[in-house]
């Protein structure tokens, strides 16, 4: 796409941020062009040319912008810089580095590298001299933070090369030539650390992407239990305003069996942004005992920043993600909220006058979603090493509306669904994940069945679904004691609803302020479930609806106090000899 000489423009209407330009020469389909504005240069993106007419949207304010305006058009896409230094970094939607910004407030047309060009890297090279290489290719490594940092062939290089000479092992800038590539017509081409490649397209460079199929530790049990999510695996959390979507997301952040973090908060509120960018540099790392920034990129766009750079700002992040997937690492990619980077497509595509779809959403918005999803996944890479994006988003339909076109497009596309309910957040039951109504598709896959049983044990799936039907009949054995009172049912309906309140307890509330209760590793989470479950399986004899009440109220105060302790210490064995002897008691 690039051209020798540059289009330019002028500027024929402006409504809002999507303005015309009348071009003198080719435009294509989502370039980036400035507009030059007194001493300020705006960045815009084509988003649709008819005649001599370009539409672009400017991802700046466009205030004071005037007709006969000029404009010069780039002649490439939205690209990300990729290199080392990403890692620990703020981010606008336009890779802007945001502590390298000078005012309190970003100013308009303010521009920053998203890389630190004057520090220096030391380079281990992987390749020699006279190699085979193709596009994403490991050339050598630097050490990013604790991560090994690959250095690649240009993911823009479709050919195949032969390594002419390549740095030794030794300090470089970014900007330094570390490998001299040789095409088939005989030309040199310098590589250095620094590639880019447009957002808009998913990264190539890897060689197979079968179905994902490893188990994603999160942490978190009412996900990994009931219904986990796999390494390479795509999820979504819906919810109404309040019911701890953002929380949860941070949870998993913090605790999930991951290499690199990358968190997008695309139209998030700005107090829960300042958040982050707060409290990530201080959280302590579980798995490394470093900081946990330190593996994490942040990319913020607030839902008072330009409706454009909010639609920018996934594929930002998931370009990125897709570069460190191609080092052969495991990336979480979180997205917070992809509703507002609806609402931006929606304000757009209604800016066009295109034909609206349902709730005025863009007509092509279930597509959209799909293709930004699929980039997500589980992948071979050339060499045999392999790689995962696992993406999760958070959907925030208005009034906890599940049937929303955001969140039924994204149901579509996305495996594991967890609902969040409005009820469970209010009774303090964290997280307030709906355990009916949640589900994860992935434990339909033989592969992820199979993997599960080699690594816990052959009765686990028995296990989760014994433990999802007790929790169904408890919800329909307390809609009828509600409706009858508790006097009007059976016996049996109250033990089947404290059976379910036990797993309930147990199980699937955390306490996430809790250094052990926070995080609960597979081992513990299989061990737990399958004691609770004896529990359940065991016939009591009780003789009135009170005594059930008391009973279990004291079996889950015991649990709960086991789930703080280390497991299997000393306190944990002794509390569990008390329980057996408790339950001895009762049993019939």
């Amino acid at each position: 796409m690039e051209r020798n000489k540059k289009t330019t423009g002028t500027v024929a209407g402006i409504v809002s941020n999507l303005v015309t330009v009348e071009v003198d020469g080719p435009v294509a389909q989502n370039e980036i062009c400035f507009i030059i504005h007194n001493d300020e240069r705006l960045m815009a993106e084509v988003i649709k040319v008819t005649g001599r007419n370009a539409y672009v949207q400017v991802f700046e304010s466009t205030r004071g912008l005037k007709v006969g305006t000029k404009a010069e058009f780039e002649g490439h896409m939205l690209e990300a810089t990729l290199g080392p230094g990403i890692l620990s970094r703020n981010y606008d939607g336009l890779q802007n580095d945001l502590d390298k910004m000078e005012s309190i407030f970003l100013q308009r047309g303010n521009y920053t590298d998203p890389l630190h060009r004057d520090v220096k890297w030391h380079f281990n090279p992987l390749a020699k001299t006279g190699d085979i290489v193709t596009a994403a290719a490991w050339l050598g490594e630097v050490m990013e933070n604790s991560i090994p940092h690959k250095i690649m062939v240009p993911f823009k290089m479709d050919k195949r090369y032969a390594i002419k000479s390549i740095a030794a092992e030794g300090d470089y800038t970014v900007d330094e030539t570390i490998a001299v590539l040789t095409d088939d017509e005989g030309r040199d081409i310098p590589v250095t650390m620094v590639q880019k490649w447009p957002v808009k397209r998913a990264v190539p460079g890897y060689s197979s992407k079968p179905r994902p199929f490893k188990l994603l530790e999160t942490g978190v049990r009412c996900i990994d239990t009931l219904n986990p999510i796999t390494e390479g695996g795509t999820g979504f959390i819906p919810g109404p305003f309040g019911t701890g979507k953002t929380v949860l997301q941070h949870a998993i952040s913090k605790q999930a069996e991951a290499d690199v973090v990358i968190i997008a908060a695309c139209g998030e509120r700005a107090n829960e942004v300042v958040e982050i960018f707060s409290e990530f540099p201080k959280l302590d790392d579980p798995r490394t005992g470093r900081k946990l920034i330190e593996r994490t990129t942040i990319i913020a766009n607030t839902s008072n920043m330009p409706v454009a750079a909010r639609e920018a700002s996934v594929y930002t992040a998931m370009t990125l993600a897709e570069y460190y997937r191609a080092m052969g690492l495991k990336v979480l990619l979180m997205a917070d909220s992809t509703s507002r980077w609806a609402q931006a497509l929606r304000e757009m595509s209604n800016r066009l006058e295109e034909l609206p779809g349902p709730d005025a959403f863009p007509m092509d918005l279930s597509a959209i979603i799909s293709n930004f999803y699929s980039r997500a996944g589980f992948v071979y890479l050339p060499n045999g090493a392999t790689g995962s994006i696992t993406f999760i988003g958070t959907v925030s339909p208005a009034g906890g509306n599940l049937k929303e076109p955001v969140t039924e497009s994204t149901r579509k596309a996305a495996r594991c669904f967890y609902g969040l309910s409005q009820e469970r957040a209010d009774s303090k039951r964290y997280p307030a994940i709906d355990p009916i109504d949640s589900y994860s598709k992935y434990l339909e896959y033989a592969e992820v069945q199979e993997n599960l049983k080699k690594r816990l044990s052959e009765s686990w799936l028995d296990n989760v679904t014994k433990a999802k039907d007790i929790l169904l009949r408890g919800k329909e054995a307390m809609e009828q004691i509600n409706i009858l009172g508790d006097d009007g049912v059976p016996l049996e309906f109250h033990e089947r609803y404290w059976k379910s309140e036990l797993i309930d307890f147990v199980i699937l509330q955390q306490d996430a302020f809790d250094k052990i209760d926070a995080s609960t590793p597979m081992e513990r989470q299989s061990y737990m479930l399958e004691s609770v479950l004896n529990v359940t399986d065991t016939p009591f004899s009780f003789q009135n609806f009170e005594e059930v009440g008391v009973f279990f109220k004291e079996v889950i105060n015991v649990y709960k106090q086991m789930n703080y302790l280390e497991f299997k210490s000393d306190k944990f064995n002794t509390l569990e000899a008390d329980l057996q002897k408790f339950l001895e008691t009762k049993k019939s």
